[in-house]
């Protein structure tokens, strides 16, 4: 299959990102006459215990997959995706319990100390690349629920986070334009090198979660990638987000983002992969940042070890804190640590236990609404993923992506 300007498409990460070439994704793939079928997708079953009076428990399941076919179509490769997740079914439409998390609806209400699902449509989409000469391509991309130009590789696409269950304190400051209704973004593109800019739809999925929302194009952004070797890539962007939010209409965002993601082999067959991404939105004239650092360490075919450090600055408002005056900022910090141990390993799929904890340090002010200054939180799980599979026969890369 062709690959223009030679770029493998193990380089795709969610919607059109880059991740580094040395720390592909698991998938399954295989030809179907002209055509290129890939299988991608996590399972996980799970108990999340959040402690405190605003915290609580809940059983459920994450989950998500994607199917894609790709061929080579007029001198270039055409690929068309969906991606799926039961997300509303298994932690229901409101969420998941994560202490400090903000951003989205339930019921007319705001989401607040939980982490919202994801849609049942991530993503229906259709993509074309084409190489105009050995050195400069071009790229279009058009989604009726997609991703925009403008985070980073979301958090369950990145290599150093796949295996994470929870969303980033910093979700609606980085990444989480990753599921939006209506998505025309073009590029241009060399070997090392892609700069693109979209059109979107800045709302935030709305509480029905199984069908589409109202196809927009009122926002846009634009980025900027470069690979700089199979190790290491970096993004920056930058996008206008009209009314993200449903209960401040008249309210649109600028956000701002860059990242840094490192990946590489490991002795025994494993990888070990590295993000640092952060994000800042300007609403209303108040200006509030989120940073993270994150690894994943596939240490051998039977351990997995994660970790995430990160820090989030949000307002009265977003915390849902009704004694302060709705700008007023905090400052919160997350760390959280996870392994898992593979149990179960076939030809095509690998069964995986884990334990995540993490622990959250908040200012004095926020202890009376919280119970403590720091608050915990952990779930235990069952993991279910592909293998990582060989694309050797097939003579060509493995593709990944949202």
């Amino acid at each position: 299959m062709l690959d223009p300007l030679g770029i493998p498409m193990e380089r795709m990460g969610s919607g059109t990102t880059w991740i580094p070439d040395a720390v592909p994704l698991p998938a399954r793939h295989w030809m179907t006459g002209p055509w290129l079928v890939m299988l991608h997708g996590f399972g996980f079953v799970q108990y999340d215990a959040q402690a405190g009076p605003r915290g609580d428990e809940q059983f459920g399941s994450l989950n998500w997959a994607m199917l894609m076919a790709s061929r080579d179509l007029l001198g270039g490769r055409f690929q068309a995706r969906t991606m799926l997740s039961l997300d509303p079914a298994t932690v229901t439409t409101r969420g998941y319990p994560l202490l400090l998390q903000s951003g989205e609806t339930y019921q007319t209400q705001p989401l607040v100390d939980r982490q919202h699902p994801h849609d049942f449509w991530m993503e229906l989409a259709v993509m074309y690349e084409r190489a105009f000469s050995s050195t400069l391509g071009a790229s279009l991309y058009a989604a009726p629920s997609g991703e925009p130009a403008l985070g980073p590789v979301a958090f369950m696409h990145r290599p150093s986070a796949m295996d994470n269950l929870t969303a980033p304190l910093g979700h609606h400051w980085q990444d989480a334009t990753h599921i939006s209704f209506g998505v025309l973004t073009a590029g241009i593109f060399g070997h090392h090198w892609k700069l693109e800019g979209s059109l979107f739809n800045g709302r935030e999925p709305n509480g029905e979660r199984w069908g589409f929302d109202a196809i927009r194009l009122d926002s846009y952004s634009g980025r900027l990638s470069a690979h700089l070797d199979s190790n290491w890539t970096v993004s920056a962007g930058y996008g206008y987000l009209k009314d993200p939010e449903a209960l401040h209409p008249g309210e649109s965002v600028h956000r701002m983002t860059a990242s840094v993601l490192q990946g590489r082999k490991i002795r025994g067959g494993g990888q070990l992969a590295t993000a640092i991404v952060w994000g800042a939105n300007r609403r209303s004239g108040v200006t509030t940042h989120s940073a993270l650092v994150e690894s994943e360490a596939v240490l051998d075919p039977c351990n997995t070890a994660l970790a995430r450090l990160e820090f989030a600055q949000k307002t009265a408002e977003d915390l849902v804190l009704g004694t302060f005056a709705p700008e007023t900022r905090f400052t919160i910090t997350a760390i959280s640590a996870g392994y898992i141990r593979e149990v179960l390993r076939g030809t095509a799929t690998t069964l995986g236990v884990g334990v995540q904890a993490t622990a959250n340090f908040v200012p004095s002010a926020l202890e009376p609404f919280y119970g403590s200054r720091t608050l915990l939180g952990g779930m235990v799980f069952i993991r279910l993923r592909p293998l990582h599979g060989s694309h050797s026969a097939l003579g060509m890369a493995m593709p990944m992506h949202h």
